[in-house]
């Protein structure tokens, strides 16, 4: 027989601690294996049970959301409103920047679209892998621009309103100025999106219909521009809108 002795100190750190959620679970089951169990006490406790669950979950959400917040950038502007000439991040340029960062602390981001009267109610729920969801609603008017059908209408309100909401959701913010923390190593991802930002470019360029107009776009190109340093992109924008420009002012 062992004499070992063990004192006090040492016994607290052998035994592991249990749980509120396993000790009322515990209680549950022996009151569900009692046939004169009450059923209104029953369900008092699982009440309770559910409570203290919820409760975790929104701890693991704030805490997830808490580091999460540390790591998400400023969202580099790349994209040219035709009808505004400002600046913009896209809704696929937001995505792609915070998506793998969401991943990494459990959490992901769901949208609901509703068909309102003469208007579009946009419902963003951000969820995390422990169960709690946070929730926050946009509603704004059929975006009817120049040369859109209501079908392109909604599309573009429904984009707008998730790209809002998302950004409301997460605290996401926006700037003219790029954000070196969201690229990657190698420069890659600074490479692809500045060829997208001169695509983008060159295509409202093409749509605009006035010299007054070109103007509005090429003074926010500007700004993208400059800001992301692209000497080609800028040389090659500026032949693109010197060209419009003369195909307009032929047309008056």
């Amino acid at each position: 027989m062992s004499t070992e002795i063990i004192m006090p100190e040492q016994r607290r750190q052998v035994v592991a601690p249990i749980s509120n959620e396993t000790n009322i679970m515990a209680v549950i089951s022996r009151a569900a294996a009692d046939p004169t169990c009450d059923i209104e006490k029953m369900e008092r406790l699982l009440a309770m049970h559910e409570r203290m669950q919820d409760k975790a979950a929104e701890a693991a959400f704030n805490a997830g959301m808490a580091q999460m917040q540390c790591e998400i950038p400023t969202v580099f502007e790349a994209a040219v409103n035709l009808h505004t000439g400002n600046a913009y991040a896209t809704l696929d340029d937001i995505t792609r920047i915070i998506k793998p960062i969401m991943q990494r602390h459990g959490f992901a981001i769901t949208f609901k679209v509703e068909n309102l009267d003469k208007a579009i109610s946009v419902t963003g729920i951000l969820m995390h892998r422990d169960g709690h969801r946070e929730h926050t609603t946009m509603t704004l008017p059929a975006d009817i621009g120049k040369g859109r059908n209501e079908v392109q209408a909604v599309g573009s309100s429904t984009t707008y309103g998730k790209r809002y909401v998302m950004c409301a959701l997460l605290n996401i913010t926006t700037s003219e100025a790029r954000d070196d923390d969201a690229q990657t190593a190698d420069g890659s991802d600074s490479e692809e999106m500045r060829a997208q930002v001169i695509t983008d470019i060159l295509e409202r360029v093409e749509q605009t219909a006035s010299p007054d107009e070109l103007k509005d776009v090429w003074q926010a190109a500007l700004k993208v521009l400059q800001a992301s340093g692209d000497k080609v992109g800028y040389d090659t924008v500026k032949i693109a809108v010197t060209k419009r420009k003369d195909i307009l002012e032929a047309k008056q």
